[in-house]
């Protein structure tokens, strides 16, 4: 833990304002790997924004508590159980991000991002901002594609991550 005044690499980053983009999910159970096919997607059609470093987190481990220690800000795109129609979207930041993770097992995957979160507020490098872009999976099963309501699904994954960036660094290109 830092003191007041004492020289980190998160200070001393803050100038930059990393973003960093993380899609995490398993791309060999069809819509269970949209948070990776909607990383995909966003890195085709904006692969250069500023401050902003986009990453395939696979089904998460422990290794990625030292991307998310170095970043900023943090977007997380991921499948999740919202309750609602396939290829539904939401959009949760900061406390709402919170809450929704501390909610229960809201992810198959072996480390949870709630277990990656709790490792960055333990080591005091929690990101300034951050959120999570939760597509509504329709199926699970075997299949390497994401079903056509989570594909169509990707164009408003791409406008919320834009606005957030927007929103946390003003400079997207």
């Amino acid at each position: 833990m830092s003191t007041p005044g004492t020289v980190t690499k998160k200070n001393l980053r803050l100038a930059n304002n990393h973003t960093l983009i993380l899609g995490i999910g398993n791309t060999l159970l069809s819509d269970e790997g949209a948070g990776i096919h909607a990383l995909e997607y966003l890195r085709g059609h904006h692969p250069e924004l500023p401050g902003v470093h986009y990453l395939d987190g696979g089904t998460l481990s422990f290794t990625l508590a030292g991307e998310i220690e170095d970043s900023d800000n943090l977007i997380v795109i991921d499948a999740a159980q919202l309750d609602a129609s396939p290829g539904t979207v939401r959009c949760m930041t900061g406390e709402e991000m919170d809450r929704f993770l501390g909610k229960g097992r809201c992810s198959v995957h072996e480390v949870g991002l709630l277990d990656l979160m709790d490792i960055a507020r333990l080591t005091n490098t929690f990101p300034r901002h951050r959120a999570l872009i939760g597509i509504q999976p329709g199926t699970t099963g075997w299949g390497d594609a994401p079903s056509p309501q989570v594909s169509e699904a990707f164009p408003e994954v791409v406008a919320h991550a834009l606005g957030l960036v927007d929103q946390w660094t003003g400079n997207r290109g």
